[in-house]
């Protein structure tokens, strides 16, 4: 965010000298002191050396300091920091004393016992005002309590910039956005206004106290002040939230800022209250409009507020932009009405879909072929050969993957670090996942890891559930099951946005809720990690297979994609993808990369995010989690529609961008054409073949007056249905054991593909496409149902649910 943010310089001094003039009115002749501590020779001590000082004397002990306040309001507290059995009280008395409005505006000295320095700063840093050693003089101790009431601390809110931290105080912030606005429109050039919010503020200040708002303040500024600017201003509303003041810049240079602001924060490990924490900005911003009326930045003051909240739901680290639709005086209802449309056109969709495809992939082409062709030019014919050149071409791609499968990187020896602490994320959305998650969340608790290994359940529920409180049982039982609600979600990516900052492993495993990972899964994913790979992603097998022809049908086509078509991928091409669940990364990288709810296969869009970052992508089939499969044709549909959709949603946003980008070779740059643009492509090559013949047979009078023995066309036919044949043999070949020893649903996959399958997930796509230009990214959930038990382990028994697997796999 370079030349965005920056912290201003100027410094205030915390006590102001009062200016005394003859109107001021004087000091109390016998000013009141309240003395604090527990009843002993320290106190009486004390006493006697204010009365002897000309002072009056009432006395409180600690934990009543609050109504001995009330009841009458002293001119100083005076109080010791050492209790009668000699344990420090001092840190506590002051939190007691400051807590209370009454006691925030009195000066405060602490006598204490302790020499040491840092006790003293301490004490200071605490909220007392001065400090006293015990054996000091009791001219000196009447002298300081003099210099304090003669030099009334300024409160910080009167200050133009806070001493703690060098903001802008919300009162003198406000001041600068006000005159900001006024300024006349042709010295106005663009300018934002931005808050930032801290997703874990309220947390730590329940864990370790108020103090907290003011230090993770404090730590913004110093990343904002680090990355540099030369005009911005930055300030610090009553609530700890960030403020931002950007002039003279336009919408996109801010924007870009942002990100970078919020990245940098994410990437950064900070001391909070002693304690080593992460920390996940929530951004709002909004564009400065001339106001000159009244409260005009009172108004963009509240409207980047409500943006930092929509951030909040997030926590993917994206700056959000002000809408009117954010109003919080808008209230649900008016989220509601703006769904509707979308709910109708979600209902449109479906119907629509059939008619474009025909219409566009058929009709159009066909329709251009014969207008061509009076023209005198023959389209159709070339045309033919860019189709028959496509389909030789993606054949010859998948028995590419197939033969450097075989060649796949084998998964290190041994861990070149000892195994650290390690976390496991499973993200749920729990009535969709209420009949499985038990058993999930159990063979997570028998997993053998050699070190601490934490389970975090971070799951949204729009209602209580009773499968709830017995996951309470299990964590009061076992205390590595930490449940995470995570209010307001919406999406896998806010869940396991919201668990990244909370985890305390080294890395961390990700899962849906269906998954049973294998025992040994956490300790060879450190073995990849620990040697310089960034993600690992593992082989996910299904475990319901023997639950329907559907089902059986996906454990197959998992196996052409995990133990063939990803490890031949990333060998051919230097890079791994992350499919969504049992995918191990770094927690520093996941802490940057977060997932972005927007988008459909939001672990692809993080794939591509890591990658350009420089990551190291592991793909290892032997790394195993099983996981449950859609057993009807429906819900299969809507999952893969959503995979299928979710990849064009990544392709559009990061194609062009990775061939252009200097961090990839050209080798992964052809991996990337292949992995982003071919695949889009292909659906709609294929359909080409039925206005080409449709054509052909309109030019030469009738089918029948076709020639279907063409030797070019006979050979591109069978060396397309070959490399089916072939990526179902390797498919086999490399399954997981329980799996190869079902040969027959490997050749009724076969037979299915060729002649249902293949065209289905073709027809998939092209709707796919068809829904995104048409605005549809409805999420629609499909329930599951939890697998019968398979004794022997191999999760094939029988089962009645559908997966809603999140995962984009390909």
């Amino acid at each position: 965010m370079s030349d965005v943010l920056r912290r201003p310089d100027a410094r205030q001094q915390v006590l102001i000298p009062h200016q005394s003039t003859t109107s001021d009115p004087a000091p109390p002749s016998h000013p009141h002191v309240l003395a604090v501590g527990a009843p002993g020779p320290g106190r009486e001590q004390l006493t006697r050396t204010l009365r002897l000082t000309g002072h009056e004397v009432t006395h409180a002990v600690p934990g009543d300091v609050h109504r001995q306040v009330r009841q009458a309001t002293p001119d100083a507290i005076v109080a010791l920091d050492d209790g009668p059995d000699g344990r420090r009280q001092g840190t506590d008395v002051i939190s007691e004393i400051r807590a209370d409005p009454a006691g925030q505006a009195l000066p405060l000295l602490m006598v204490t016992a302790a020499e040491a320095p840092a006790t003293v700063a301490e004490l200071l840093r605490h909220g007392a005002d001065d400090c006293v050693p015990e054996a000091s003089d009791p001219v000196e101790l009447s002298a300081r309590i003099a210099a304090k009431l003669h030099r009334v601390p300024v409160p910080v809110d009167q200050l133009l910039l806070d001493p703690r931290t060098g903001l802008y105080s919300a009162p003198h912030f406000m001041a600068e956005l006000d005159r900001e606005l006024q300024r006349p429109a042709a010295a106005r050039r663009g300018g934002v206004l931005a808050v930032v919010r801290v997703a874990e503020t309220a947390a730590l200040e329940t864990r370790l106290g108020p103090r907290v708002r003011r230090e993770v303040a404090e730590r913004l500024a110093q990343v904002a002040e680090r990355l540099g600017s030369v005009c911005d201003r930055l300030g610090r509303d009553e609530t700890g939230r960030l403020l931002v003041l950007m002039p003279g810049v336009d919408e996109d240079t801010a924007a870009a800022g942002l990100r970078e602001f919020a990245a940098a924060v994410a990437g950064t490990r900070f001391v909070v209250a002693d304690e080593n924490v992460r920390l996940t900005p929530a951004v709002g911003w909004t564009p400065l409009a001339a106001g000159t009326e009244r409260g005009a930045g009172a108004r963009a003051a509240e409207q980047a507020r409500d943006a930092a909240e929509e951030a909040l739901r997030h926590r993917d680290l994206r700056p959000v932009r002000y809408e009117p639709w954010m109003r919080a005086a808008a209230g649900p209802g008016h989220r509601r009405a703006r769904r509707g449309p979308r709910a109708l056109l979600a209902a449109v969709t479906p119907l629509l879909s059939p008619v474009l495809m025909l219409a566009l992939g058929v009709g159009a082409p066909f329709l251009l072929y014969q207008q061509a062709y009076d023209m005198g030019w023959d389209l159709a014919s070339v045309a033919y050969w860019v189709v028959v050149a496509g389909l030789v071409t993606s054949a010859l791609l998948i028995l590419l993957e197939c033969l450097f499968s075989l060649d796949a990187k084998q998964r290190p020896a041994a861990a070149a670090q000892p195994y650290p602490a390690a976390s496991a994320v499973i993200a749920a959305y729990l009535p969709n996942e209420a009949a499985t998650i038990v058993d999930t969340v159990e063979s997570f608790l028998r997993l053998d890891y050699p070190n601490e290994l934490e389970i975090v359940l971070a799951y949204n529920t729009p209602h209580a559930l009773p499968v709830e409180e017995t996951l309470r049982d299990i964590a009061r039982r076992d205390p590595r099951l930490v449940l995470l609600p995570v209010p307001g979600s919406t999406s896998k990516a806010q869940n396991i946005n919201a668990a990244v900052t909370r985890v305390r492993g080294e890395f961390v495993g990700i899962f849906d809720a269906d998954h049973h990972p294998a025992p040994d899964a956490f300790r060879h994913a450190w073995d990849w990690l620990s040697n310089g790979y960034d993600v690992v992603q593992g082989h996910c097998v299904i475990r319901n297979g023997d639950s329907s022809w559907v089902a059986r049908l996906v454990a197959v086509e998992f196996e052409a994609i995990y133990a063939v078509s990803h490890p031949g991928r990333t060998r051919l091409y230097g890079f791994g993808v992350f499919g969504g669940s049992n995918g191990f990364w770094r927690t520093d990288l996941l802490a940057r990369t977060r997932m972005h709810g927007s988008m459909l296969t939001e672990d692809i869009d993080s794939t591509m995010r890591a990658l350009n970052e420089g990551a190291r992508i592991a793909m290892d089939r032997t790394l195993i989690s099983r996981e449950l499969a859609p057993t009807l044709l429906r819900p299969l549909w809507n999952q893969r529609s959503r995979w299928a959709q979710g990849w064009l949603q990544v392709s559009l946003k990061h194609l062009w961008r990775g061939l252009r980008s200097p961090v990839f070779t050209r080798r992964q740059k052809t991996g990337l054409f292949v992995l982003l643009g071919w695949r889009e492509v292909q659906p709609w090559l294929t359909l080409q073949i039925l206005p080409i013949l449709a054509h052909a047979a309109w030019r030469e009078g009738g089918v029948d007056r076709l020639d279907w023995a063409v030797p070019v066309c006979l050979i591109a036919a069978a060396f397309t249905l070959s490399a089916g044949l072939v990526q179902a043999a390797f498919a086999w070949r490399l399954a997981v054991p329980e799996l190869r020893l079902h040969k027959g649903w490997f050749w009724r996959y076969l037979l299915v593909s060729t002649f249902f399958y293949t065209h289905f997930k073709n027809t998939v796509a092209r709707a796919a496409h068809l829904k995104e230009a048409l605005g549809d990214r409805q999420w629609r959930v499909t329930p599951r149902a939890l697998a019968a038990a398979d004794p022997a382990g191999t999760g094939t028994g029988p089962g009645t649910g559908a997966g809603a697997g999140t995962g984009g796999r390909s």
